[in-house]
């Protein structure tokens, strides 16, 4: 038997992660609490709940090492399966990155500029934090939000109830709101030969707190501008001894990058290296775990990507557009939920923003 990679986690990253691996010849086996996850369509899916010891120790069984395409993994679980097999971020990354307060004290600690923020356990410490942080501020959990969830926008002293009436009750932390210019993010990749590499900084649009499109390289972008993500991205790879691929999602303001958060794993972000990338994050990711020579991070011209959220377009209209690559993931269409994405690339960014136009008239046929 070759090399088995074990991941924890059986969403679309994961399926995606399989799919760039079988060319190098690499086998998968992937664990995950829903029998529909998506990576089951292509490997051996073995369901349970991270809590069991039966149903982990059988999917670690005949496995070379093991990685994971969420952050929310249980560390109990992790640490478990960490006294038997290589585990690729490390478990520390994770620790990290599942803590938004530790992120951004971690961040802190590195010198890397973040918003203003404040620890809240009462409602007395949401007071007291608001005359640090000002108005708007955010309202978020500490642990477990994603894609908008578990985070409220505090504008003005009238949307305070109820967001406490929402999020208290657990840890949370408070931030100040940055009027940032634009939303970026910088992907770094690590190897176990302590090989580093870089793709180049892509700007992000949200809706709805979903990412729904990424620009890539960023438009606008300096070499001073990608050197600073870059040098930040190092230190944090640094500090955690870091192996795989790291997303860190970053506010620009007048020249200044401030981290938001990290994503110790492939990253939604990055799904434009499929086609716009001499090699895919999710390909780097495994040549990094696998102590593998990295790929080429260069562009290959003008990329864009853009999820397809609780929609199932027409298919022949998305692949009449020149350019266009449609990634379905099998999963049942729901609102607000990833189903999909759509890659596009181009010689120049006149063509891609043409193409770009031409592709979002489609797709608003079929919004949700």
């Amino acid at each position: 038997m070759g090399v088995q990679i074990g991941v924890l986690g059986g969403g679309q990253l994961g399926r995606m992660l399989a799919l760039a691996g079988y060319p190098l010849g690499l086998g998968f086996r992937f664990f995950d609490t829903a029998p529909e996850a998506p990576a089951g369509q292509l490997a051996e899916l073995v369901v349970g709940d991270y809590a069991d010891e039966e149903a982990l120790a059988r999917f670690a069984e005949g496995l070379s090492l093991l990685t994971y395409e969420f952050e929310n993994v249980p560390l109990a679980a992790v640490a478990r399966l960490a006294q038997s097999l290589p585990v690729y971020p490390p478990p520390g990354a994770l620790e990290v990155a599942q803590d938004r307060l530790a992120e951004k004290t971690f961040f802190q600690g590195l010198g890397i500029p973040t918003p203003l923020f404040y620890p809240v356990q009462t409602h007395n410490d949401l007071l007291d934090g608001l005359e640090r942080t000002g108005w708007p501020a955010l309202l978020k959990t500490r642990r477990m939000g994603y894609d908008g969830k578990g985070q409220r926008l505090l504008r003005s002293p009238a949307d305070l109830e109820a967001a406490w009436a929402q999020l208290g009750g657990q840890p949370l932390i408070l931030e100040a709101f940055v009027p940032f210019e634009r939303e970026l993010s910088i992907l770094a990749v690590r190897s176990t030969r302590g090989q580093v590499a870089f793709y180049p900084l892509v700007e992000n649009h949200h809706e709805k707190g979903i990412l729904r499109k990424s620009l890539a390289p960023a438009p606008a972008t300096s070499a001073r501008l990608q050197h600073q993500a870059e040098e930040l991205a190092r230190r944090v790879m640094e500090r955690l001894d870091y192996v795989g691929v790291l997303a860190i999602e970053l506010f620009e303001m007048e020249g200044v990058l401030w981290a938001n958060e990290m994503a110790p794993r492939v990253h939604n972000s990055g799904h434009w290296t499929l086609e716009g990338a001499e090699t895919s994050q999710f390909e780097n990711h495994l040549r990094a775990i696998l102590g593998l020579p990295l790929g080429s991070t260069a562009p290959r011209g003008r990329a864009a990507m853009l999820n397809l959220i609780g929609q199932r377009p027409e298919f022949a209209r998305v692949l009449e557009i020149p350019g266009a690559h449609l990634h379905w993931y099998g999963k049942e269409v729901r609102p607000g939920r990833k189903v999909g994405h759509v890659t596009l690339r181009a010689d120049t960014p006149e063509v891609l923003q043409a193409d770009l136009r031409r592709l979002e008239a489609v797709l608003a046929e079929t919004k949700d």
